[in-house]
């Protein structure tokens, strides 16, 4: 079988091609920000106090290693910690007015690598991607172990 006729083969060129593109895009505007930092950052934003492992579990990224990806956020003065009121053994996380600032400065940055990323795509076929992908995440979510990215 060939290579490029193999779905993991595919998936993983265009993680290296979205790497790439946010990394550009992101560097190009000032700004020292992996994928998944931005991804924590957003979703802190749309999730306000919610505790790391939320986080995680929000990004799909591993409970054991997102607290480095907080500790560089908050040593970048960008998200707040606090110890839940619910739970003490929790840490809760929010925005901090700086990490608000940075947040909507990169986003239209963000937006830009998106683009060039599915630039051969039409609006229908971006859609239909967006769709197919949202779907495979969905359905093989349970069936695989957490992911372990480096931050």
């Amino acid at each position: 079988m060939e290579t490029y006729s193999m779905a993991g083969h595919l998936i993983r060129r265009l993680n290296q091609i979205s790497t790439q593109a946010f990394a550009k895009h992101v560097q190009s505007a000032g700004h020292d920000l992996t994928p998944v930092q931005f991804a924590a950052l957003d979703t802190i934003s749309n999730h306000p106090g919610i505790d790391q492992a939320g986080v995680a579990a929000r990004i799909a990224y591993d409970r054991a290693t997102i607290g480095g990806v907080i500790d560089r956020l908050e040593q970048k003065g960008l998200i707040e910690r606090s110890v839940s009121a619910r739970d003490r053994r929790a840490r809760e996380v929010r925005l901090s007015p700086k990490g608000l600032q940075l947040l909507a400065a990169i986003m239209p940055f963000v937006l830009k690598a998106q683009d060039e990323i599915l630039i051969e795509l039409n609006r229908q076929e971006r859609a239909l991607f967006l769709d197919l992908s949202r779907k495979i995440i969905n359905g093989t979510a349970q069936a695989l172990p957490e992911e372990t990215e480096d931050a």
